[in-house]
């Protein structure tokens, strides 16, 4: 099957399909059974993303239950600073942690054998793409620099990412060195998922929403743009989506800048803002997490709201951040059902 049969791709291109297509951030989880049991095997949270058959195992698991119209790569936005020796290890209870970065470290940064360190995941690609059913589109993703960049400064995550604001207002021009590095590793990165047979990619910039409007121009719109440039320039038909989680108002002219396929929209972008942003190009989005852990009406009305206001465009279904832990993987089946016109 090629790739303008499958939904997801469509979409990419323009077109408006009924219903959207549904894939959700963080589909495979902590919230299925199956996903717990693959992860107490694995050891480390790195070695389930390292190991193929176990990271096949865990992509293919939310595919399986739901047939979703995506599966996306299992791995984590923090494998390129691990890939760069930046010693990342997941604490229980705290989050991922990693040495942080100051300016000699900077400047010591090479590009060496960085894809050699991610084969396995590029192997997970190419086993997911053999394995998956002919009409699944297959996701490739990474993290966008300015998010990668406010771990690998911080050491950690942090409620407003402070000390990678401090640290640009500081270091202007090695922080942008920094950005630029990240984004030319992160696009060569992408180019091997979709050489391993991922269909389109995801750039996920999950601390977008902590800057300012100049700051959002040049530490996360620019990057992006330089990265889609790169992947475009020699995988010219690479479909891109970019998530800029919290960004707000300044999506007006993300997809502009950052020539994007598609605009990933968080549960906070207002329905009538997003059917503006869709005039201009595919959205992707944008249902409140909390809504698929209530269930229920609440759900039902979350979904129904975005299907009457994006539905006639062209829309993939999803949630505007990832799925709790806390979901019952009954609402999912009930959330999938119903955007798929099955009324209970």
């Amino acid at each position: 099957m090629t790739g303008e049969t499958r939904k997801i791709v469509a979409v990419l291109e323009g077109k408006t399909v009924t219903p959207p297509p549904i894939w959700l951030m963080r589909q495979a989880g902590r919230y299925l059974p199956e996903y717990r049991d693959t992860r107490a095997r694995a050891g480390s949270f790195l070695d389930l993303c390292y190991t193929p058959d176990l990271a096949v195992e865990v992509t293919l698991q939310p595919i399986r239950r739901y047939g979703f119209d995506a599966a996306i790569l299992f791995s984590d936005i923090l494998v390129i600073p691990d890939a760069l020796r930046r010693n990342v290890r997941f604490v229980q209870g705290e989050g991922p942690q990693m040495d942080p970065i100051d300016v000699p470290g900077i400047q010591r940064l090479r590009n060496e054998d960085i894809l050699g360190h991610l084969a396995p995941v590029i192997e997970t690609v190419r086993w997911l793409r053999r394995e998956l059913p002919a009409e699944t589109t297959l996701l490739g993703f990474c993290g966008a620099p300015w998010t990668v960049a406010t771990y690998m400064i911080a050491g950690h995550g942090t409620s407003d990412q402070a000390p990678a604001r401090l640290f640009a207002y500081k270091h202007p021009e090695i922080f942008e060195k920094l950005l630029s590095f990240l984004a030319e590793v992160s696009a060569e990165y992408l180019i091997a998922q979709i050489d391993a047979g991922a269909d389109a990619v995801q750039i996920f910039d999950s601390w977008a929403g902590v800057l300012g409007e100049e700051e959002f121009k040049a530490y996360a719109a620019r990057p992006v743009a330089r990265m889609i440039e790169i992947v475009r320039g020699q995988r010219p038909k690479a479909k891109v989506i970019a998530f800029a989680k919290g960004a707000g108002l300044n999506l007006k002219t993300y997809r502009q800048k950052t020539r994007a396929d598609a605009i990933g929209l968080d549960w906070s972008v207002g329905l009538s803002f997003a059917a503006e942003l869709q005039k201009d190009g595919p959205v992707q989005g944008n249902l409140d997490p909390m809504r698929v852990v209530a269930g229920g009406q609440a759900l039902q009305q979350g979904i129904d709201a975005i299907l009457d206001k994006l539905g006639n465009g062209p829309l993939i279904f999803n949630l505007g951040h990832g799925i709790t832990p806390e979901a019952n993987p009954d609402h999912v089946t009930a959330l999938v059902e119903r955007v798929r016109g099955v009324r209970r």
